[in-house]
């Protein structure tokens, strides 16, 4: 239900200009505040807007975090507290957000007089002031959180279920008659079950004088977070940013294929305020804002609106690195639920309809879900010519027959289209490698607006389920001022963005899976790869192996195994040679055998690249063995991984799944690189398999055995593990 609650504006009456919240939301009366450990088991809590007791202010709270804010003189949020660890992130009151209209800028909300900024008491706060030149609160709202994207569930995915809890609202407004009828909405939304806030502003024009408005920026976070670290010397850019508190935006891209190294919003700058910090320049990176750093440069016309990028803050306790990740990895899974489809594929590296139909057949027969059409294939989506959609809506249909998905390949950037139609270079004022690729289309050129149109249809018509986009938009600007998709280089990112962002969307409603190296989880993507250099599958079968195993292992610490794909050689790829490749396939059975175990094993896709999946009934019989025994673990083998010991080639390596809400509470992979057997005392850590008791081990054999759980919640385990080989343990 939606509940509405407006505060009397009074235009120029800064300070007096509103009522007191309305009591038609509940009084703040906490309890069950982080009573059990939310990455074991789920919270009683749930995510909730409440009134203070003395009704001057508006609490979010979900028992694992708090976010207060003060309505009085102006709305500030003055205290943002993980409640299981007790850390307050705040050390000073800002504005919450600001904008910048025709060239001046705007603060949204705020109050200022506070002398420290060292740290924030309660009670400072009444002293505080606002300013009439901000935006002032005039109304706020409650409401339920509503899925960003209707995502079609037409797949096995972990998580089926979009993420729950409440959006707050506040609605500002200024007293300016030049600024009349723009309101600016900040929304926050909190998450059931996990310390998860995500904050994003919307303007819109509603000028009774029919005026536009030039949004040249847009901030739409601003907070004053306490220093990691004591330094009284150093550079910003070389210092520790804070830790309890990790940011993410779905504004990201640069194929760097992580988070922190694509993000493209978040700027922790020093704060020349807070004269009681350590570093005597002042150069304290302690200062959160977000925002896009070219544009968004929009215009806005009466009756128009705008949304800012979306910023998720995830409030960490701790600093060790699994935690940490666990953390991320159930972030992901609950607002970005359709990143945990994990559908089985193959790249087949042909479009002869004669062996797309063989290699359809043999999917199904093996258990593979969707065929690819690979880079090289021949596949042109930009052809959509009958004759074009005919073909492979023919290949479609057949695949829809035997219960396969097809799909395929397209790139985008790192190609050359025309003088017209590529990135300009803003310094040299020509298409002249200026982009991140060299050479690249702008998505908002007449060829990039055509691009999409034309994938958007050749889907459309073919009934095509699968789109690897490789080159997604990486984030060029782009100086034309002919192109219909951006007026110049100030907007040209932001419209590109939103263009690419739109496509995956909407391929997300129709039930399209997304393969894209870019990271656009949080608007639709599914699958990015996983983390390795392409030139690797070049080397011998046997140095893949280990390596394999190394890229899996490391690009899980954040991702969840459905996150990544891995790539698989069955023929020759980028050179290397029969020494390299899996072909003719029963002849390296073991080899084939081994990569598949310990992919599927990790929960990770690969990209098994080549003409078949079985050239004998031999190699049939083992394709198929290996995916009925990932479809079996299926659930527990898409749950969360701990890393036991990296693969070094010197010794075992290994990795477990964890998963308390399963019968299969722990799955243990691990793996013998050595010419000989080995036999090990292993030490496996079980606190957040929900174990904390007994365990109950069960072999590939089906040999049980019982284990008391010590009292750091880990077990101590003797294994042999064949030679060049691998062991696997379910813990219940």
């Amino acid at each position: 239900m939606i509940r509405l609650f407006s505060l009397f504006f009074f235009l120029g009456l800064i300070g007096t200009g509103f009522s007191q919240p309305s009591r038609s939301i509940p009084f703040f009366s906490p309890g069950n505040e982080c009573e059990s450990d939310w990455l074991v088991s789920k919270p009683k809590a749930k995510a909730g807007a409440f009134l203070s007791q003395d009704e001057r202010d508006i609490i979010l709270w979900n028992g694992l975090a708090r976010r207060t804010f003060r309505v009085g003189a102006n709305l500030a949020c003055y205290d943002f507290r993980n409640l299981c660890s007790g850390e307050q992130l705040l050390r000073a009151v800002k504005p919450e957000a600001r904008i910048v209209l025709n060239g001046r800028f705007y603060n949204i909300g705020g109050l200022y007089g506070q002398k420290q900024q060292g740290y924030l008491l309660p009670e400072w706060v009444d002293g505080l002031a606002g300013k009439p030149e901000d935006f002032q609160l005039a109304s706020y709202e409650v409401k339920q959180i509503s899925p960003r994207i209707n995502w079609k569930r037409n797949r096995w995915s972990s998580n089926q279920l979009d993420a729950t809890g409440i959006e707050l609202v506040f609605q500002f407004e200024h007293v300016s008659a030049a600024l009349e009828g723009l309101k600016v909405f900040v929304h926050y939304e909190m998450y059931d079950y996990l310390p998860l806030i995500c904050k994003w502003v919307s303007v819109k024009n509603e000028s009774p004088s029919g005026q536009s408005f030039q949004l040249d920026k847009l901030v739409n976070e601003i907070l004053a977070a306490h220093e990691e670290e004591s330094a009284v010397v150093g550079r910003p850019d070389r210092m520790k940013k804070p830790h309890g508190l990790y940011v993410e935006s779905n504004y990201c891209f640069n194929n760097a294929m992580r988070a922190e190294l694509s993000d493209q919003s978040t700027h922790w700058i020093i704060d020349s305020s807070y004269t009681s910090q350590v570093n005597y320049d002042y150069n304290t990176p302690c200062v959160l804002e977000v925002y896009p750093s070219v544009g968004p440069a929009v215009t806005l016309a009466r009756g128009e609106s705008m949304e800012s990028i979306r910023t998720w803050e995830l409030l960490l306790d701790s600093y060790d690195r699994e935690r940490s990740g666990l953390a991320r990895r159930r972030m992901y899974r609950t607002i970005a639920p359709w990143a945990t489809q994990n559908p089985v594929f193959m790249h087949l590296t042909t479009t002869d309809p004669a062996i797309v139909r063989k290699a359809v057949d043999q999917c199904a027969e093996t258990g593979y879900e969707m065929v690819i059409l690979s880079f090289g294939s021949g596949l042109n989506m930009e052809d959509t010519s009958a004759a074009n959609i005919a073909k492979f809506r023919e290949l479609a249909d057949y695949a829809h027959s035997k219960g396969i998905g097809l799909g395929g390949y397209s790139l985008f950037s790192s190609r050359r289209i025309s003088d017209e139609d590529d990135v300009i270079d803003p310094v040299t004022g020509l298409p002249d490698k200026g982009a991140f690729f060299g050479n690249a289309p702008c998505m908002g050129s007449k060829w990039g607006v055509a691009y999409l149109a034309k994938l958007r249809r050749f889907f459309e018509e073919t009934g095509f389920d699968i789109f690897e986009n490789d080159g997604p938009y990486p984030g060029d600007v782009c100086a034309s001022t002919t192109h219909p998709g951006h007026k110049g280089l100030a907007d040209s990112q932001w419209r590109q963005m939103e263009m690419q962002k739109g496509l995956y969307r909407w391929m997300n409603e129709q039930g399209i899976y997304i393969n894209a190296p870019d990271w656009y989880f949080l608007d639709g993507t599914h699958k990015i790869a996983m983390g390795y250099r392409e030139t690797n599958f070049s080397l011998p079968r046997e140095e893949q192996v280990v390596m394999n195993r190394q890229h899996v292992y490391d690009g899980t610490w954040e991702k969840a195994p459905s996150m990544g794909w891995m790539f698989v050689p069955l023929t020759q790829y980028q050179g290397g040679g029969d020494a390299a490749t899996i072909e003719p396939l029963e002849e390296h059975l073991d080899v084939y055998r081994t990569l598949m175990m310990q992919n599927y094993g990790a929960g990770a896709q690969a990209c098994y690249r080549g003409p078949r999946l079985y050239d004998t009934d031999k190699t049939r019989e083992m394709v198929s063995s290996v995916v009925t025994w990932y479809k079996k673990y299926r659930e527990i083998l898409n749950s969360d991984v701990i890393h036991l010991r990296r693969p070094d080639g010197r010794d075992w390596d290994g990795i477990m799944h964890v998963n308390p809400g399963l019968k299969e509470k722990g799955f243990v992979l691990l793996f013998n690189p050595l010419k000989e057997n080995i036999t090990r005392q292993l030490k496996l850590p079980l606190y957040y398999t929900g174990l904390h008791k007994t365990a109950t081990l069960s072999d590939e054999k089906g040999r049980k055995s019982v284990y008391e759980v010590s009292r750091d919640y880990s077990i101590s385990v003797e294994v042999t593990i064949p030679a060049q080989g691998m062991r696997w343990i379910i813990i219940e």
